[in-house]
């Protein structure tokens, strides 16, 4: 199965300050300190990332209004996960994680000194985020390459594709451990920072939406602009 850990992930200040639901702007000006710990956390915590991508990338064989069905025998079920891969000709099924270093150190130090804790917390959301987007271009830049377009990628949780159901049939997919990421019984990912998803790729998919179209939240939102 396919692993890929050449990802180079440009973080800076204002991600991770994002990344623990402040306004970087309005955060400098209120509490500069606040900005010099992001700062520290992002100098002392990047060399702890270990970002890692495990994925499977299959062909649909059939699509019905509530399920996928892939090559080698695999399902993906459910009408949003149908309603995404309908139009697709492949599936990329992908575990994502920045790896257990950084979550150890800030766990480490979070008693200390729980602002430093805090700003590395945000930067592990800023890094598997941005980790997310790059897996997300890398599958979109190859589709290109073959004349297709990408779908938005969706994720376990979204409106239509419970979490326990949709981690049980992406983990049934990906052999995540070998990125070094395990299932728990409540179908959390171990590291936590980690993420899983499924693009569909194809000549007549939809690549226009968002990924906030598919969220139960997104009435009530107020990071809906942070997402293309």
């Amino acid at each position: 199965m396919p692993i890929k850990r050449d990802w180079i992930l440009n973080l800076d200040v204002d991600q991770v300050l994002k990344n623990q639901g402040a306004d970087p702007a309005a955060l400098r000006k209120r509490s500069p300190r606040l900005a010099e710990v992001a700062q520290r956390a992002l100098e002392a915590g990047s060399s702890l990332l270990e970002p890692v991508a495990a994925y499977r990338q299959l062909k649909i064989v059939s699509c019905t209004h509530t399920r996928v069905r892939l090559e080698g025998g695999y399902l993906l079920s459910g009408k949003t996960m149908a309603q995404l891969l309908g139009p697709a000709e492949q599936a990329v099924i992908v575990v994502c994680t920045i790896g257990g270093m950084l979550e150890a150190y800030a766990s480490e130090v979070m008693p200390q000194d729980p602002l430093f804790g805090l700003a590395l917390d945000g930067l592990g959301s800023a890094a598997i985020e941005t980790l997310a987007e790059q897996v997300c271009a890398f599958f979109g830049e190859q589709a290109a390459s073959r004349g297709l377009q990408a779908t938005v990628p969706l994720s376990p949780g979204v409106e239509g594709w419970p979490f326990k159901h949709g981690q049980s049939q992406i983990f049934g997919i990906v052999e995540a451990r070998e990125a070094g990421v395990v299932l728990t019984p409540s179908s959390m990912m171990i590291p936590i920072k980690s993420l899983s998803l499924v693009i569909g790729l194809g000549e007549h998919v939809d690549s226009s939406g968002k990924v906030c179209n598919y969220c139960t939240l997104r009435a009530t939102c107020r990071y809906q602009d942070q997402y293309a």
